[in-house]
């Protein structure tokens, strides 16, 4: 069973915020694949189906993103995953990337990113993958945490679409290839 969890904050206000990009590829994924992200669980709304061949759990945490940790930990203690590593793919924005730049990773620190440092911080590894959506403008801002929780404005929806869908296509390398071919193809 891989874990497919997509970081984000609950609530209709936060719904086209820069910080919820996690959440909503879990809604791109589900849509496609019609896996129903309807089920409550370890505090998270998720679904279970197959994506490329591989029993797969949809997840967005329910705990807003600082305390990501506590869900994806009570998931990982579900399902016994002694090394989440293989099986664990969560879906962050990250500010220090451009953009629209996505970037796959097998493993690595937080990067300053709250939720990161929840589920590193609770499952006591930085070992599982990560798929990481730039957010980053091409000009300075002043204050971080409102830049993340502002909503993209609808100009920019149709460009999110466009991201979502080649992180959609990340996504599904990931299951079918394995996350080191995944990084070849998509973080050029």
């Amino acid at each position: 069973m891989f874990l497919i969890v997509g970081l984000g904050n609950p609530g209709t206000e936060y719904e086209w915020s820069r910080h919820n990009l996690g959440f909503m590829l879990i809604d791109k994924l589900s849509a496609d694949t019609g896996i129903d992200v309807d089920r409550r669980e370890c505090q998270s709304r998720t679904g279970r189906g197959e994506m490329e061949g591989r029993a797969v759990k949809l997840i967005k945490p329910q705990t807003y993103m600082n305390l990501s940790g506590e869900a994806v930990a009570c998931f990982v203690n579900k399902h016994k995953l002694a090394e989440p590593g293989e099986n664990l793919i969560v879906i962050s924005d990250d500010l220090a990337l451009p953009f629209g730049k996505i970037r796959i990773r097998a493993r690595g620190s937080a990067g300053g990113h709250n939720g990161l440092k929840s589920i590193i911080g609770l499952l006591g590894t930085h070992e599982f993958t990560r798929l990481r959506i730039g957010i980053q403008p091409d000009h300075p801002i002043n204050d971080a945490k409102r830049f993340v929780l502002d909503s993209y404005p609808r100009t920019a929806r149709t460009e999110v679409e466009k991201i979502l869908e080649r992180s959609a296509e990340a996504i599904h390398a990931i299951l079918r290839d394995g996350v080191l071919k995944a990084m070849t193809v998509y973080n050029s």
